[in-house]
């Protein structure tokens, strides 16, 4: 019963959250999500807050797909990933994360949900023609980030380290153009976040528990950010490097040293990806506390560590220094529609975002984090689970106090939230079915009412 409650509470305080977000800055109470936007331009610019997009009633082709992955993950989920082999559950989390995804993205349509959401002014792609070197473009980079110069970045571009833009960049080398080809790799590689965190949460806790993990991860809510946009990329990186360093530190393998170098490399590459990705350090501090000893944690940082250095130096050897560009970054930030969002708001409207993100089965399973008997027996234990649940929500703490995220956090968080939504496994198993139809419902109406950017 202490357990059904304490779930209660969270979702009724989660649920309270949301609506509060939504309802009272439209009450004229004073709660406003822009500073500079007036009531003849609410609707526009900030009519869905704290949602980043605008309100729109819509179904599409993609609707009954959606319905169809929902109901089948539902009724069938649970059972099939019990009964299923591993290598297949791996791979089978993966294809139905990314059905999923595309089908919650072909609800807004093939243009406006998914070959169109990474061609605008704002985005990388606007760029990509203008990169005719690419050796100069490192060089010069950090010198276009900061605003108002006769060739800043756009503002995507300007936001990030420079690899962001290089992916775009080689992805257009080599032949695949457009909004299309961009949109499809941040789907194949963010949807595939769900393969890495089963992974992950076996080798932290136990296959029965990654089991029942994999039905939530499949159809988690963020789904509807990952396809289409660049952070959904940005959080499959990251996942995957989390999930080899967790099978370096907890896995029975033979090569773990150089599962430990490539997690390395893939952190490394993430934080030249998305400066936010340097919170991923918490994670990383989890997996390793969870280690079965100090040698086997060191073991895994050092060639993890060499393999992000080493990464860092081929940046700072082409001209690009992640510290000066955070700098720059920082005040590039503060140039532009930041200023006129309110932390009085956006502080705890971030976290509305996040419960949009992570579902209210999430809720449900992060709730079990705050039993104290229970969680304070996991965290002498060194539960890999348990720690690496409290790290990502760590890290979406200090994002949200670093005033450096304020609005669409349910997309710019995603590399901590794909983490929670493996939380409901540690729910009841009785419960499963019913937080994932919540979970489902839930991301179905708010892709069908309101048109997100991404």
């Amino acid at each position: 019963m202490r357990i059904a409650r304490r779930e209660t509470f969270a979702v009724f305080v989660a649920i309270a959250l949301v609506v509060a977000a939504f309802v009272l800055p439209r009450l004229h109470l004073g709660v406003n999500p822009r500073r500079d936007t007036g009531l003849e331009r609410f609707a526009r610019h900030a009519g869905a807050a704290p949602i980043f997009g605008y309100w729109d009633i819509h179904i599409g082709w993609g609707t009954v797909p959606a319905v169809l992955i929902a109901v089948a993950v539902v009724c069938w989920g649970p059972v099939v990933a019990q009964r299923t082999s591993w290598r297949s559950l791996t791979l089978l989390t993966w294809a139905t994360a990314c059905a999923w995804a595309f089908a919650l993205a072909m609800i807004d349509g093939w243009q406006r949900g998914f070959a169109g959401r990474l061609t605008t002014r704002d985005e990388y792609l606007h760029e990509v023609p203008g990169v005719t070197d690419i050796p100069a473009t490192v060089r010069g980079f950090a010198a276009r980030i900061v605003d108002f110069q006769p060739h800043s970045w756009t503002t995507h571009v300007s936001g990030h380290p420079p690899g962001a833009l290089l992916t775009f960049v080689w992805l257009d080398r080599i032949g695949l153009h457009g909004g299309a080809w961009a949109g499809l790799l941040c789907l194949l590689v963010g949807s595939s976040a769900a393969a890495a965190v089963v992974i992950a949460v076996r080798a932290l806790a136990d296959e029965t528990t990654a089991r029942r993990a994999a039905p939530f991860v499949a159809v988690a809510p963020t789904a509807i950010w990952v396809a289409v946009s660049a952070d959904g990329y940005f959080a499959g990186v990251a996942a995957w490097g989390i999930a080899l360093l967790t099978l370096a530190a907890h896995g029975k393998t033979r090569l773990p040293v150089l599962l430990a170098a490539t997690a390395g490399l893939l952190l490394g590459w993430g934080i030249f990806l998305s400066y936010g990705l340097v919170l991923m350090g918490l994670p990383v501090l989890a997996v390793l506390i969870s280690a079965a000893d100090w040698r086997t944690a060191l073991r895994t940082l050092g060639p993890a560590t060499l393999a992000a250095v080493a990464v860092a130096v081929t940046f700072a050897v082409s001209g690009f220094y992640w510290f000066d560009g955070y700098e720059l970054v920082q005040q590039r930030y503060w140039q532009g529609i930041a200023k006129d969002r309110p932390f009085q708001y956006w502080s705890w409207a971030n976290l509305a975002c996040t419960v949009c993100a992570v579902g209210l089965g999430g809720v449900a399973g992060l709730s079990q984090l705050f039993d104290a008997r229970l969680t304070g027996t996991a965290i002498r234990r060194r539960s890999g689970l348990h720690l690496l649940l409290l790290a990502a929500l760590a890290a979406i703490v200090f994002a949200d106090l670093s005033m450096l995220s304020k609005a669409e956090t349910e997309r710019i968080w995603l590399p901590f939230t794909v983490w929670l939504t493996a939380a409901p496994a540690l729910l009841p198993a009785r419960s499963h079915r019913a937080w994932l139809a919540v979970n489902a419902a839930g991301a179905l109406l708010l892709n069908s009412i309101i048109f997100t950017n991404w």
